[in-house]
């Protein structure tokens, strides 16, 4: 498990952007960010207003793209054109 604590105000905008996309799945959040879905849910509802978080928390539930391993493989996962253009985005500096 990560330290949601180390996080800089950048990493925890991008945790937040990627849970809040309906096909990031939360295994790409731990690849990126090494958190687990339960400390995604603690950032999001640290960080975000009771309202919104209670709307998160009812579309992602049991949703099958936000859990790889549930996922078929018909999902293809949305990749966002700005994607390489985040500068503090881990994932798209590898090749």
């Amino acid at each position: 498990m990560g330290n949601i604590s180390e996080l800089t105000d950048q990493d925890i905008d991008r945790v937040i952007e990627m849970a809040w996309e309906d096909r990031t799945a939360f295994d790409a959040i731990e690849r990126q960010f090494n958190l687990v879905e339960k400390e995604v849910i603690t950032i999001m509802r640290r960080e975000m207003k009771p309202s919104s978080f209670r709307m998160w928390r009812e579309r992602v539930q049991g949703r099958k793209t936000k859990h790889a391993a549930k996922a078929t493989e018909e999902v293809n996962h949305f990749k966002s054109k700005m994607q390489k253009g985040i500068a503090l985005n881990k994932m798209s500096k590898r090749n």
